[in-house]
């Protein structure tokens, strides 16, 4: 199953089932010292991110690949939502007059075909985004047990894509340890967060998994980044 489907197939459960990704986009906008007019938001999801706005908006446009999530997200006179794919040319058709005060995306972009390119193209149209990016080392036992690869970047290759854009970047990194009671809550949520990417198991390995997988928790890494032209 694609990621997009991923996300359409769990959106209504995706509020009840991503506490990390609740926890980044609240600090994502604690970061922000300004207030800005205008905003466009990478992979808006069902609204966590505008939720946490507590100042005064002329425009905001958010984008999801997810129709399903689109339809979840607040509407307003103000609020203009869009079910784009960010990689793709027509976004960026879409975008590319205009100019924001600030892009922000959490949780999403790590999600990119081409982050390098993708930055590179919002720089031109705002001089502030502010992203949080999940790295290689979130499920990192699990792929270490499944012998498969990560299909996120890892910290360093994220790193580096950014300062390839712009010199002037701001990067905190930080490692979340989610607990759950047993192994059978610990795959459900794996299961209607949405994010497993493409983690792709046979019957017989996906049981070896369950058996062995040795934590009451799941590890999540998160690169928080501040970029300007």
């Amino acid at each position: 199953m694609s990621i997009k489907n991923e996300f359409s197939k769990y959106a209504n459960q995706y509020d009840n089932n991503n506490i990390i990704q609740r926890i980044v986009s609240k600090a994502l906008i604690r970061e922000c010292n300004s207030n800005p007019k205008r905003i466009l938001e990478l992979g808006c999801g069902s609204g966590q991110i505008f939720r946490n706005i507590d100042w005064e908006i002329d425009y905001y446009k958010a984008i999801d690949f997810s129709p399903s999530m689109c339809e979840l997200h607040p509407k307003d006179t103000f609020i203009d939502v869009k079910c784009f794919d960010f990689d793709s040319e027509e976004f960026w058709e879409d975008i590319k007059d205009e100019y924001y005060d600030v892009i922000f995306s959490s949780s999403a972009l790590q999600w990119s075909k081409d982050l390098t390119k993708l930055l590179t193209r919002l720089l031109s149209i705002t001089n502030n985004i502010k992203a949080v990016l999940f790295t290689s080392n979130t499920f990192k036992t699990i792929y270490n047990i499944t012998k498969q690869t990560s299909p996120i970047l890892s910290l360093e290759d994220i790193k580096n894509r950014c300062l390839k854009v712009s010199k002037n970047c701001e990067f905190e990194v930080f490692n979340y340890k989610l607990e759950f009671k047993n192994k059978k809550e610990l795959f459900r949520y794996i299961k209607n967060s949405g994010v497993k990417g493409d983690i792709k198991l046979s019957f017989k390995d996906a049981k070896n998994l369950y058996q062995n997988y040795p934590l009451n928790y799941l590890e999540f890494e998160v690169i928080f980044i501040k970029m300007y032209k």
